[in-house]
């Protein structure tokens, strides 16, 4: 089976976008596709053999689960590719343009769910984690710059 990718190029810098990818706090933050879900708690041990996990739920609390792996590469700032519990290999680059940074993701994909849909909340996710980290870092360089 062909394996899916999905990008979104973020108005920030290679670090702070680093840092959001990979620190808990941050995590909890944009993990999760839609507004009725949410990321309670992450966990991440980021270097080769160490292990991720985060919970993703429903806001209601009706349905949920634990989304884990362990990383086989952590390239700091450039690159990530971890395997999941069930052998399904992902791959995260993360390329400097200038201000910005383009994420890209390369996943295998599972056999419960069409191509379509797995690919649109891979990218969900993907455009929450830019929202979360465009609006943190506009804060924060505004809050940097009030005093001039």
């Amino acid at each position: 089976m062909s394996r899916i990718t999905v990008e979104t190029t973020v108005m920030a810098e290679l670090h702070k976008v680093w840092e959001c990818w990979t620190v808990p706090n941050h995590i909890v933050n944009w993990n999760f596709a839609s507004k009725d879900w949410h990321c309670p708690w992450a966990k991440n041990d980021l270097r080769e053999g160490g292990k991720f996990s985060s919970r993703m739920e429903s806001v209601d609390g009706k349905m949920g689960f634990d989304f884990e792996g362990i990383y086989d590469e952590v390239h700091e700032g450039r690159k990530i590719a971890y395997s999941l519990a069930d052998g399904r290999r992902v791959e995260i680059l993360f390329e400097k343009n200038g201000d910005s940074t383009l994420v890209t993701e390369t996943f295998d994909p599972e056999n419960e769910n069409p191509l379509e849909m797995q690919r649109a909340g891979w990218q969900a996710i993907l455009d929450h984690f830019k929202k979360y980290t465009e609006k943190l870092t506009n804060k924060t360089y505004q809050d940097e710059n009030n005093d001039l």
